[in-house]
């Protein structure tokens, strides 16, 4: 950084000078780099508010997808601040954050699923099309993720094991006389986790350690009846107390940690920043099934439809099955044996057939949840499955029809430069692309959230212009909201008291750009590190190849020792050809140890 050590004495850079160089310096600058990266080609807008605590208003960040070195990127552009959040309102601070940007290259929307952001998408659909010639964005629907939270949410309701889960946590939270009366007592330091109310799948942990130390909290509960240690008298201990006199909480406990362990694989792998569009489909369209096969009649589930899923009248009592066939989980029902088997239990079959029916009405409310703003509605979710390079090696007839259908969505949407002869042109090319490279190795063999769809299909359509430039734009598509979400975990860390609007949205972009150049560097590296990898491989086989041509040649060249005549002749020959070709092994394995 300093030529010499006469600068760096003289260098001086106080909290002013460093708040100075953040806003006004290296802030615009790497905003200026940032939207002159995204101008050049269409990219997709996301945004998403929460309450920002230092200012007391509401923090509405937009991020963007775009494509860069190959690959899809999406950023932190901006953030607004507002007190009213109207339609309007969104609209008026959206154009203010595109304000630099072409908005005419906005290809699609990103957001949540409250009403009024559909009424947002449609008045920025009227302005769109106003400005740019009838242009429509390509509508795909509210994020996915968020709904399966919501779903989770509202399929048990009816026992309040929110309120119960919250109290067993709180009831220690913060509280050191009660934990050592609990631990003197019971002889456990194992305490409740906390409860997470927005996200619901991320609670199976909790769930998990509540069916856990639940025997141990009855001994806590018992000891205050029996005045071994104090009454806490909180709404907490109450509410764990009148759980107790439920025999089937520990199986409603079980049931829940059942169906949460069934929703977390699906968002643990759309947590990303990746384009996995291709693969939202398929993968939503599982988690309902496997969610309607535990209660729905198989019959109404054979050869279904993803867009039939969706219609599936999950609160019909005709189309499930009975109550005691209805799979509620090994957890639950080990339980309900167990209880069943004690002698003077409580748990009879009456008991046992209302929790069944009510396991079944809460997977109805879960269904119900998930089938209202499903991107399974929407034609464009899935048939980008075509993109999917297993679907182009096992079904490419399937591929082509579901690309044409595309291209006649962003034909109508006026999304496509060219017109009809640029869809005909990438329709063709595709076509060429399925009878041959589809049919490579790699694309059955390709591994989903293992290795990147964008960078794969990016070198795979290297000699596809047309058709590579509009998969880059489907790739675009957002399949949620996770980045956003991340966002708002950056904004806690930054804030601090009297921070300005224009301060805070500094910080972002210089954390932003630090994970991107960090990003790069990791890929870069990972590049290395495969190559790296090759090259040991290959200097592995090629000692080993060396080792057999020596062996080989000085066998050989033995077996001609005892021989005469030409048989001598054409071993010493087949010896001295296989000393050269380890000669030139030798070679390329000495260059190879170079490398």
């Amino acid at each position: 950084m300093f030529p010499d050590s006469e600068i760096a004495k003289k260098f001086a850079c106080g909290k002013d000078k460093t708040g100075y160089i953040v806003r006004f310096g290296l802030a615009p600058y790497f905003k200026e780099q940032l939207v002159n990266s995204i101008n050049p080609g269409p990219f997709v807008l996301m945004f998403d508010e929460s309450l920002n605590q230092a200012t007391k208003k509401k923090q509405m960040d937009v991020h963007i997808r775009y494509w860069d070195d190959g690959c899809v990127r999406a950023r932190y552009l901006e953030s607004q601040f507002l007190g009213h959040g109207r339609a309007e309102d969104l609209l008026h601070h959206i154009k203010e954050c595109g304000a630099q940007l072409k908005m005419k290259q906005l290809m699609s929307v990103s957001m949540d699923g409250p009403n009024v952001n559909f009424k947002l998408v449609n008045l920025l659909q009227k302005e769109h099309a106003e400005l740019y010639g009838g242009a429509q964005l390509v509508l795909i629907g509210s994020c996915g993720l968020h709904t399966l939270h919501n779903a989770v949410k509202a399929g048990f309701t009816m026992w309040q094991l929110e309120r119960l889960l919250r109290a067993m946590h709180y009831l220690f939270h913060n509280v050191p006389a009660r934990r050592e009366d609990f631990t003197s007592l019971t002889g456990s330091s194992c305490f409740p986790l906390p409860f997470c109310g927005h996200r619901w799948v991320e609670n199976v942990r909790v769930a998990e350690r509540a069916v856990e130390i639940w025997p141990i909290l009855q001994k806590y509960v018992d000891g205050v009846k029996n005045k071994k240690i104090p009454n806490p008298a909180t709404a907490s201990y109450d509410t764990i107390a009148a759980a107790q006199g439920d025999p089937l909480i520990i199986a409603k406990l079980q049931f829940f940690f059942a169906i949460s362990r069934t929703f977390s694989p699906f968002l643990l792998k759309f947590q990303t920043d990746e384009p996995v569009m291709p693969f939202l489909a398929k993968d939503l369209a599982e988690l309902l099934k496997s969610l309607l096969r535990r209660f729905v009649k198989r019959e109404f589930l054979e050869d279904i439809t993803p867009l039939k899923l969706t219609k599936v009248d999950a609160a019909d009592e005709k189309n499930w099955v009975s109550p005691m066939n209805a799979d509620i989980g090994l957890g639950a029902e080990s339980v309900i044996k167990a209880l069943q088997s004690k002698p003077g239990s409580r748990v009879g079959e009456l008991s046992v057939l209302t929790f069944r029916k009510e396991c079944m009405k809460g997977l109805a409310a879960m269904v119900k949840k998930v089938q209202e703003k499903s991107p399974l509605k929407v034609p464009v979710v899935r048939h980008i499955a075509c993109l999917d390079p297993t679907n182009m090696s096992r079904d490419p007839e399937w591929c082509i029809g579901k690309m044409k259908s595309v291209v006649q969505r962003f034909l109508e949407d006026k999304q496509l430069a060219g017109g009809v002869s640029a869809a005909d042109v990438i329709v063709q090319q595709f076509e060429r692309f399925l009878s041959v490279e589809g049919r490579g190795e790699g694309f059955l063999s390709f591994q989903p959230f293992e290795q990147r769809l964008d960078v794969f299909l990016h070198e795979a359509l290297s000699t596809y212009p047309e058709l590579r430039r509009f998969c880059q734009s489907l790739l675009l598509l957002s399949h949620g909201q996770a980045t956003v979400e991340r966002g708002f975990s950056v904004n806690k860390e930054v804030e601090t008291v009297n921070l300005l609007e224009e301060s805070l949205e500094a910080q972002r972009l210089i954390c932003d750009q630090k994970k991107r150049q960090g990003a790069t560097q990791s890929l870069k590296r990972r590049a290395v590190e495969d190559e790296l990898e090759q090259l040991k491989k290959k200097r592995k086989i090629l000692k080993e190849v060396c080792g057999v041509l020596q062996k080989d040649a000085d066998q050989l060249a033995e077996q001609a020792e005892g021989k005469a005549g030409s048989l001598m002749a054409q071993l010493l020959t087949k010896s001295n050809t296989l000393r050269r070709r380890h000669k030139e092994k030798r070679i390329e394995l000495e260059q190879t140890e170079k490398e």
